[in-house]
């Protein structure tokens, strides 16, 4: 997930025991003892939930911000999918690697339901659940229609890897136009990542937030508790820019609507794509990414099981699951082709326009 990072654990049981007792008394004296996401109560809706307004961004290459109104409906658009507990700010950095390595294109960063600034944590408006992998790709797919959008390309990280696939299956048997879709370092089935001691494992994670109560007194006390309880101290770090001052004016937040995200990891979880690979759309084509120290179990032959379909795995050295953060040119130099395929069609179709 956007949460797998730099792997950390504190060293030696005993010093772990005690300064989690230290972090919890700081934090409160009400919060138990940390457990596992199973543990928790899930919520469970089955009514189906209705596309939840998105924040978004556009970032243009310098082509497209000068290019005329007309020629906008052909701008090449590559729509980033950020992963659990994220926002758009994760593909910030490597979208505008893609606009100034490829400045005919444009770049759509979305806010998925209950992140960022779609949570209404952070002002926007509440997304009816379910909170599901599905419903997150239904909120993009009316986006897109909203702003009058067909992108080229469909970029996904993690739990967004599963929402991209989502949004190509909810089309059925014909995309509008060919789509270029990128997973990364994600796997289409049921999901189960973390080896041995599921070090920095966002389900984990989450139940330990959720046992935060709120509003949080002190980032200290929180970076305290998480260190103890057995998180790195790079995701420890993460966790509080996501902190943010209390509209009540006492104490903080989260940006986040942690209730939803923790319904949406279950599903992301339990959601298996792998109908897509087997029967895709007319018109799409799907590559993974799989970073060299993933969290996510490839092993078993799931690799080769993605090419039997057609599809492609690249294999990103230098990386852990963060592939845009840890190993940005060398995710670039893996997807670059994509980008160019394209420029290169639309020179061709625009070069045939203006002969006639």
């Amino acid at each position: 997930m956007a949460l797998h990072a730099q792997q950390g654990r504190l060293a030696g049981h005993r010093s772990r025991q005690s300064l989690q007792v230290n972090a919890t008394a700081t934090l409160t004296r009400s919060v138990p003892h940390i457990g596992r996401a199973s543990e928790l109560p899930k919520r469970t809706v089955s009514s189906p939930a209705p596309p939840a307004p998105l924040a978004f961004e556009v970032i243009k290459g310098n082509l497209v911000r000068f290019s005329s109104d007309a020629q906008s409906k052909n701008v090449p658009t590559a729509v980033l999918v950020h992963g659990i507990l994220g926002s758009r700010r994760n593909l910030h950095s490597f979208a505008h690697m893609i606009v100034e390595g490829f400045p005919s294109w444009q770049v759509m960063l979305v806010d998925l339901r209950c992140h960022g600034e779609s949570s209404v944590s952070a002002g926007g408006v509440p997304a009816v659940g379910p909170h599901t992998v599905q419903t997150a790709a239904r909120d993009v797919l009316a986006l897109l229609r909203e702003q009058r959008m067909f992108p080229h390309m469909l970029v996904g990280h993690s739990f967004g890897g599963k929402v991209v696939m989502s949004m190509a299956q909810q089309f059925g048997a014909q995309l509008p136009r060919p789509v270029q879709a990128w997973v990364l370092d994600t796997l289409p089935g049921e999901v189960r990542a973390g080896g041995p001691g599921r070090a920095d494992h966002p389900a984990d994670l989450i139940a330990a937030l959720r046992r935060i109560p709120l509003p949080i007194a002190d980032r200290n006390g929180v970076m305290d508790y998480l260190l103890a309880s057995g998180f790195s101290t790079p995701i420890a770090r993460w966790v509080l820019t996501n902190l943010r001052p209390n509209p009540g004016g006492v104490g903080l937040r989260w940006t986040f609507d942690l209730e939803g995200i923790a319904e949406m990891y279950d599903s992301y979880e339990d959601t298996c794509l792998w109908g897509l690979l087997q029967q895709p759309p007319q018109g799409l084509a799907v590559d993974f990414v799989r970073a060299e120290r993933s969290n996510f179990r490839w092993e078993g032959g799931i690799a080769d099981s993605i090419q039997q379909l057609g599809h492609r795995v690249h294999l990103l050295k230098d990386a852990g699951h963060w592939v845009h953060a840890d190993n940005p040119g060398g995710l670039f130099d893996i997807m670059g082709s994509s980008f160019g395929v394209v420029d290169l069609h639309l020179e061709r179709a625009q070069a045939g326009t203006r002969r006639r």
